[in-house]
């Protein structure tokens, strides 16, 4: 028995769909509710897309869509190496084989590193239990120490197997305190009188004094201010001015961090008059942004961005200087400035980050939970990756159990479906790193697998992204393989991509199943590994869809990672096709 499906598509008269079975039960692809826009030139490539399914013995079914130019010639691709192996890091590979498909996990999970995680055992430790991405922070450390880091981080994934991704996080040129005279914290206590400075010590930093690094500071705030270090973390009164100092009493303890940021506020509302006028990217920005393009990190993170004119303009400097120019740009929002060009700072850039903490300290503390479903559906919208960011479990610092509100807190970012959730100073100078991190990965697991059993798949509707013909294609190719995923139950979609733009596409849709991301680029591959749902592979691939999945399945079955009768979606972003088939 067979059922066809077949899809005509040209310049000269509207779409044709027919369907013509001899048994028919249900149908096997159900059809996008849109049509591309075909009309605009009356030139148009012919788009052929088909469907078939056999009953039977090693029933097997195809779904291709072909891209076919003017002259009925299909382009020719350049394959990169043919390869006999493939790469994928133990725990998954351990995961696959001992809970199947549907136990991965579909969250991210982002570490800062820090005093607490940056030795070989500890970081590798955190791949263990799940760390895709290793942040630095240039606010703390020197460039040698972070240099270490990054070499410990490639070592891991040399000798593991790993594709854990490195991000640099620049320091921004908003005020902030100083080093705290090398101490790796201070404890303020209610009712102390801690004393702010833009003087440089000479000797040894007097007790409880903290160093600004904005020469007007001490002009611009007033007795009665309040002020706000870590957004919001710590909380002082502005009592008196003598000079260079600032006299403030504290009135919500907390730990005081070196280089911590600064805000405060007069009559309930954000003085940022002066903060608007410091530039986005600072002069020791800059030099460390040099430091990240020579180390080759794989992401940059650009704290306090105002506009999307800062973010095109640092792209334009990497790719200019960069060997590959493929180190991805993220978007810090955390000011004010950020959500009122939330649009156009999202799209000019290649991710987001919702950093709460400094946004609290900007916005009223109840509208931080609207701004981070706005942020994170807005970044959904434009396929853009985005971490949820800041104080997640911050209790945890010093104890070795989250508070209940801090796990509801992660369990609403998985729900909200953002790509990552990043640890700060849990993982950086807190106690218990690995637990942190271990809770983040039980609670995504749980609210994942919650999603899944209760059926809800996506309701949120995704707009049209593409911009060139081609890129419609894909885009439509991904939506109706998603939707064929959750509808088939099938057990993973299988993507062969050379730059991840069909990954990230197919990520966008969140389906069901985990996405297997196969690439021949190691730079790609650890890119991918921020974006939701997405396990990414390093494997040698020609344009022949057929022997790509015969050596995919031969080498997965071999390692344990799939079994005969595993149903798989495959698409490419080289030929442009969909195909659905039970593995042999």
């Amino acid at each position: 028995m067979a059922q066809s499906l077949n899809f005509f598509v040209s310049s000269s008269r509207s779409p044709d769909f027919t369907i013509s079975t001899n048994s028919y039960t249900k149908p096997m692809l159900q059809t996008p509710n849109r049509f591309l826009p075909f009309t605009k030139s009356p030139r148009k490539p012919l788009i052929l897309v088909s469907a078939s399914a056999e009953n039977g013995q090693g029933a097997s079914s195809a779904v291709t869509a072909d891209f076919v130019s003017d002259n009925g010639t299909k382009p020719i691709a350049i394959s990169p190496p043919d390869s006999s192996s493939i790469e994928v890091d133990a725990v998954t590979e351990a995961e696959l084989k001992e809970n199947g498909f549907r136990s991965t996990r579909r969250t991210k999970l982002v570490c800062t590193i820090g005093p607490a995680t940056c030795g070989f055992e500890q970081l590798e430790a955190l791949a263990v239990g799940g760390m895709n991405v290793a942040r630095i922070n240039m606010c703390h450390g020197t460039r040698e120490w972070h240099m270490t880091v990054i070499e410990r981080v490639r070592r891991l994934n040399e000798e593991k197997g790993y594709a854990v991704a490195i991000m640099m996080d620049t320091e921004g040129s908003e005020i902030h305190m100083g080093d705290l005279g090398g101490a790796s914290s201070a404890k303020a206590e209610d009712g102390e009188v801690w004393t702010f400075s833009v003087r440089a010590y000479d000797s040894i930093r007097p007790d409880r004094s903290i160093t600004v690094n904005y020469d007007g500071f001490a002009e611009d705030v007033k007795v009665g201010d309040e002020l706000l270090v870590d957004g919001g973390m710590v909380r002082f009164e502005v009592i008196e001015k003598i000079g260079p100092d600032v006299k403030c009493l504290c009135t919500d303890p907390g730990l005081l961090l070196p280089r911590a940021n600064l805000t405060f506020w007069r009559d309930g509302s954000l003085v940022r008059e002066r903060n608007s006028m410091l530039p986005t990217i600072s002069s020791k920005d800059w030099l460390d942004i040099d430091f990240g393009i020579a180390e080759g990190v794989d992401f940059i993170a650009v704290s306090f961005v105002k506009s999307a004119e800062v973010i095109n303009h640092l792209k334009s400097y990497i790719k200019a200087r960069s060997r590959d120019g493929d180190i991805a740009v993220l978007a810090k929002i955390e000011s004010i400035d950020s959500l009122k060009n939330l649009q156009e700072i999202i799209q000019a850039s290649d991710g987001a980050m919702v950093a709460r903490g400094d946004l609290g300290a900007q916005i009223p503390l109840e509208q931080v939970p609207l701004a981070q479903q706005r942020i994170v559906e807005t970044c959904r919208e434009l396929n853009k990756p985005v971490i949820v960011a800041s104080q997640l479990l911050e209790s945890m610092i010093e104890y070795p159990t989250p508070t209940r509100a801090e796990v509801a807190d992660v369990s609403e970012a998985v729900r909200q479906r953002a790509d990552a959730l990043m640890l700060s100073g849990e993982s950086a100078m807190g106690q218990f790193p690995d637990k942190a991190l271990t809770v983040l990965r039980s609670v995504s697991l749980r609210i994942e697998k919650w999603w899944r059993d209760e059926k809800r798949h996506e309701v949120m509707d995704l707009p049209d992204i593409a911009s060139s013909f081609s890129d419609s294609i894909s885009e439509e190719i991904c939506n109706s393989a998603a939707k064929m995923a959750n509808n088939l139950e099938v057990d993973a979609l299988f993507v062969y991509t050379k730059d991840g733009h069909m990954a990230s596409l197919l990520s966008r849709s969140r389906p069901d199943c985990p996405i297997f991301a196969f690439t021949a680029d190691t730079s790609v591959r650890r890119r991918l590994n921020l974006q939701w749902g997405l396990i990414p592979f390093r494997l040698g691939f020609s344009d022949d869809m057929e022997s790509n999945l015969n050596k995919t399945f031969a080498l997965l079955k071999a390692r344990g990672m799939i079994k005969s009768g595993d149903l798989v979606i495959a698409v490419s972003d080289m030929l442009q096709s969909i195909q659905v088939m039970n593995v042999p």
